[in-house]
């Protein structure tokens, strides 16, 4: 028998359907019945047949006709929001954003697995899971240290040993030991009393990586989680039933405490969860929509599930790649603006790199010796200035290795950092099976993570601080020798100039943004927990950096194509005039002032799909072959300078 659930003001009610050919009126007011049934009141309705309503379905919010038929328009278990004519929309729902998420766009059940084993996941791996590209399950080896670690915790309380948040409480309550008959409710009570997060919701994706690092740092095997409670979690993930997990909260030590316990609170079917067939819903439907029962704590599995630096590391792994991509797109970009400004290539020429051999500066000058005018690449507007009598170049164009080049570096640090706390046991206490004890430290503190991601933030926004010097020169006729604002009839039209005002807002709110949070840390717990990293809000606002320095170089990007314009019939290099038609292909010259906001949008998309660099990386990988024959790129994205190191261990794809 096919069944429904039904959202009316507060309540979330089930209704079965014996006749699927009934209407959704009838829908509708069998749900009203119930509502009413449940309320003393009757939930302030005198005549429930004067009563009209509107049916929606919760994922995407598709308005019903009360006519159709429920076969024709429904699934099983499928969730409805019913509207009475005359309310507000009822505080607790929270609506799909359609947009705003790849998996409420799209979403398709992935077939491939990745294998975890707490080891050998990297950032990469985890910003395709967030994706939703592939599901999860554990190596069998993993499984062994998940079962030993927990029969080590199995016997702690059967010996009523006095162990840390095993058979006591927690931070100031160390010292109070719980009976072992309160020791389910000793985790259950852990979980919602910090379930006090604030703020909007993670995304799906964000909230898939928070759950898949989570599991994979539980696949290490020391943290005493049972291998039973982890496979529902597994399971969870694989249906991409996801908790409702708001953004602040966190403080960075002892873990990330608020978030995870939000996370883990939807697995208990307490709270919010999404999934691609739901929306949003009341978590034990959602779970039980996907043939899901609720976690039942174990002793410690509470603590196990939300002690961690998985919030700031998640989302850090997100901002180091989406970072890496736009450096890489920077370089592109930042030729084409070259052309566009008639440029020289001379302080590009090998032999200065090497004088001062920063492997992120000699990257960035030969990805644009591998752009520009050249034997492999010549160009008809490098052609047309040769012989300027111009010597040099500003900075905004000369430095650009010097200056995207310690990006590069930058980058690459923090990688190594986040790849590392990816894949570390941060819980506390540790269980070590071999040793047959466990262990309280410190693992759980997030600076490590922090003092990354604000390094992060500071360098990468260097990338967005001189492109919009760069957009400046295009739009001044006086720099560019091209039309002011890069626009025919200027004075009835505008062409860029707020374009160039938005970048320059972008680049200005950096500047506050790139303030360390790490370096504030406030006494919480009592003064247990008396230094604290902040790293939930490096992370956030390193990935809010992120984002503007894509946005300020689309708007490069687009000022640079327009640029082209006026530089016709004369072309460019064969890669970057593959740049300019990919542009082209999504966003028309600007012949005269139009809405310019669609057209930024569109370009930044482009970069944050990477479709700039998929069009252009393969030129320099060819140049590199061809020039550098000692030099092979170790993968698609990177280009090595020097041979590459030995390959690192991979998750495996299966």
């Amino acid at each position: 028998m096919p069944r429904f659930t039904v959202h009316v003001r507060d309540e979330w009610l089930t209704v079965p359907c014996k006749d699927a050919t009934c209407s959704i009126k009838w829908l509708g007011f069998e749900a009203l019945k119930r509502y009413i049934k449940n309320k003393p009141d009757n939930g302030g309705i005198q005549h429930i047949k004067d009563v009209h309503f509107g049916v929606k379905r919760c994922q995407g919010l598709g308005l019903l006709d009360n006519d159709d038929t429920i076969v024709d328009v429904l699934e099983d278990n499928d969730f409805v929001e019913l509207a009475i004519e005359g309310d507000t929309m009822s505080q607790d729902f929270i609506p799909s954003q359609l947009g705003t998420s790849h998996l409420t766009r799209a979403y398709r059940e992935p077939e491939q697995y990745i294998s975890l084993d707490g080891n050998s996941l990297t950032s990469t791996d985890l910003v395709n899971l967030g994706k939703g590209l592939y599901k999860i399950k554990l190596t069998p080896e993993a499984e062994q240290k998940v079962v030993q670690s927990r029969e080590l915790l199995d016997t702690i309380v059967k010996e009523n040993k006095v162990v840390y948040g095993i058979t006591t409480g927690f931070g100031k309550f160390a010292r109070t030991v719980i009976p072992v008959s309160k020791l389910k409710e000793l985790q259950e009570n852990l979980l919602r009393s910090h379930s006090s997060g604030l703020g909007s919701p993670l995304s799906p994706e964000r909230t898939r990586m928070l759950l898949a690092l989570r599991i994979n740092v539980l696949a290490k095997g020391h943290s005493g989680i049972s291998l039973e409670t982890l496979h529902s979690m597994i399971e969870a993930f694989n249906a991409s039933c996801l908790s409702y997990v708001p953004e602040k909260g966190t403080v960075g030590a002892s873990g990330d405490l608020a978030p995870l316990s939000h996370l883990a609170l939807g697995l208990m079917g307490e709270g919010k969860m999404w999934s691609p067939k739901s929306g949003w819903a009341d978590a034990k439907y959602v779970l039980e929509a996907h043939g899901l029962k609720p976690i039942s704590l174990k002793p410690k599995e509470g603590l196990a599930l939300i002690n961690g630096t998985q919030m700031i590391t998640s989302l850090g792994a997100e901002a180091v790649e989406r970072a890496e991509a736009i450096a890489q797109q920077a370089d592109i970009i930042a030729a084409l603006t070259l052309e566009v400004l008639k440029g020289t290539t001379k302080a590009f020429d090998s032999d200065i790199h090497e004088l001062r051999p920063h492997p992120g500066q000699k990257e960035v000058a030969l990805r644009f010796r591998s752009l520009l005018d050249s034997d492999h690449h010549p160009s008809e507007i490098a052609e047309s200035h040769r012989f300027c009598d111009r010597v040099q170049d500003a900075y905004t164009m000369r430095c650009c290795p010097q200056v995207h080049g310690i990006v590069n570096d930058t980058i690459e640090f923090v990688k190594k950092i986040i790849n590392t706390e990816i894949n570390s046991a941060t819980d506390n206490p540790m269980m070590f099976a071999e040793r047959g004890e466990t262990i309280s430290g410190g693992n759980f503190h997030g600076e490590y993570p922090a003092k990354a991601l604000d390094y992060l933030a500071i360098g990468v926004h260097e990338l967005a601080s001189i492109s919009e010097r760069r957009i400046e020169r295009l739009c001044n006729p006086s720099l560019s020798e091209l039309p002011a604002f890069l626009v025919n009839e200027g004075g009835l039209n505008s062409g860029f100039m707020i374009a160039h005002c938005t970048a320059a807002a972008l680049v200005s709110e950096n500047k506050v943004l790139c303030h360390p949070s790490s370096i504030d840390s406030l006494s919480t717990s009592a003064a247990t927990e008396d230094h604290v990293s902040m790293g939930g809000w490096a992370a956030r606002k390193a990935l809010r950096v992120v984002e503007h320095v894509e946005q300020v170089l689309a708007i490069e990007l687009l000022a640079a194509c327009q640029g082209i314009e006026f530089l016709r019939p004369l072309r460019t290099t064969t890669p970057l005039e593959k740049v300019y038609d990919l542009v082209r292909a999504t966003v028309k010259p600007w012949i005269k002032d139009r809405f310019m906001a669609p057209d930024i949008e569109a370009v930044h998309r482009l970069l944050v799909d990477q479709k700039v660099w998929n069009i252009a990386g393969p030129y320099i990988e060819k140049y590199c072959m061809e020039y550098i024959p000692e030099s092979r790129p170790s993968s698609p994205t990177a280009f090595a300078l020097d041979p590459p190191p030995s390959p690192r261990k991979r998750v495996r794809l299966e």
